[in-house]
């Protein structure tokens, strides 16, 4: 097994023994808070703020068979300028494509401060040999990709395999070096919140610098009851041994209604020191759209059509 990286407070796991004594998550509890957050209203002056934060921390994601250089370069110059009419309205956080984009977003967002995120490890599926996990986070990097976003092995999480997962992990984060590593669950696979809580302190344990809901290419993803399970993980681990790891929903989050709705869930859970783009991502490929009509909405009283905004 590989050695545990150094974190602070003791975290440093006997992995096998701690991860069956986790505690089982209260479901209904659960379930309960998540929908009672998803009814907080906020005020308009919040609002237009909550809108623009999570503008500020989108991940600006193509990940399709028919990505071409020419759709990432255009996905680049929406995520510098989102809405070209309105120079107010803020950059995103990162742009997420597959590793042979890469070197295209690099040159597109270079000196611009937006990061280039690439999906690695056998996306999505994980089912790959480690040393070619490993090879293909480090080919990433090495073409410029400064954030990473690895698949677990959810085949070996089920069956029991905690330490092949939690060495995969050790071995990706030692392959990226400085860039960040956003852990990917797809909890959708994971068929329990228990699972997804011990998923959740795996990855953490291992090094993640963000632990991740899904891909975005399995129904359910990104559900708050779920957000709120890994966010409460998050939470646990900072009181623990004072880490801050971030969190990314990804998946199924598709409107400016259900953005805010996370970012109150993260409010509540783990505090304002996460609404930002350094610890708090949000990954859609359709969600950016919605926010901005409804921040044209908010500023001028009256919906835009959808064809004002690019389609990308």
């Amino acid at each position: 097994m590989a050695q545990a990286p150094a974190l602070p407070g003791g975290f440093e796991l006997p992995l096998e023994p701690r991860l069956p004594r986790i505690g089982s998550v209260d479901a209904v509890a659960l379930e309960e808070r998540a929908a009672s957050l998803a009814k907080r209203s906020i005020k308009k002056d919040a609002k237009v703020w909550a809108l623009q934060l999570a503008i500020r921390c989108t991940d600006l994601t193509t990940l399709e068979g028919a990505d071409t250089p020419g759709k990432v370069a255009a996905l680049c110059s929406k995520a510098i300028r989102p809405d070209p009419s309105d120079a107010h309205v803020p950059s995103v956080a990162a742009v997420c494509v597959y590793p042979n984009l890469v070197p295209v977003a690099v040159d597109r967002l270079r000196g611009t401060g937006i990061h280039v995120a690439s999906v690695a490890t056998g996306f999505p599926s994980g089912q790959y040999p480690t040393d070619i996990k490993i090879a293909d986070a480090r080919r990433a990097v090495e073409a410029g990709a400064d954030e990473i976003d690895m698949v677990i092995d959810r085949g070996a999480f089920l069956s029991g395999r905690y330490a092949k997962v939690y060495d995969e992990i050790v071995k990706v984060k030692e392959a990226v070096g400085d860039a960040h590593l956003k852990v990917i669950l797809e909890t959708g696979e994971l068929g329990t919140y228990d699972n997804v809580r011990r998923a959740s302190l795996l990855a953490m344990a291992a090094g993640a610098d963000f632990i991740k809901t899904s891909t975005g290419k399995v129904n359910p993803a990104a559900t708050l009851p779920v957000a709120l399970c890994m966010l409460e993980a998050i939470r646990d681990v900072h009181e623990e041994t004072g880490r801050l790891v971030g969190f990314k929903p990804a998946g199924g989050v598709r409107a400016a209604k259900q953005a805010i709705q996370h970012l109150v869930l993260v409010n509540e859970t783990v505090g304002p020191d996460w609404l930002t783009p350094e610890l708090y991502r949000i990954g859609a490929s359709s969600l950016l759209n919605d926010i901005l009509m409804q921040l044209r909405k908010e500023k001028t009283g009256a919906y835009q059509s959808p064809d004002y905004f690019t389609l990308d």
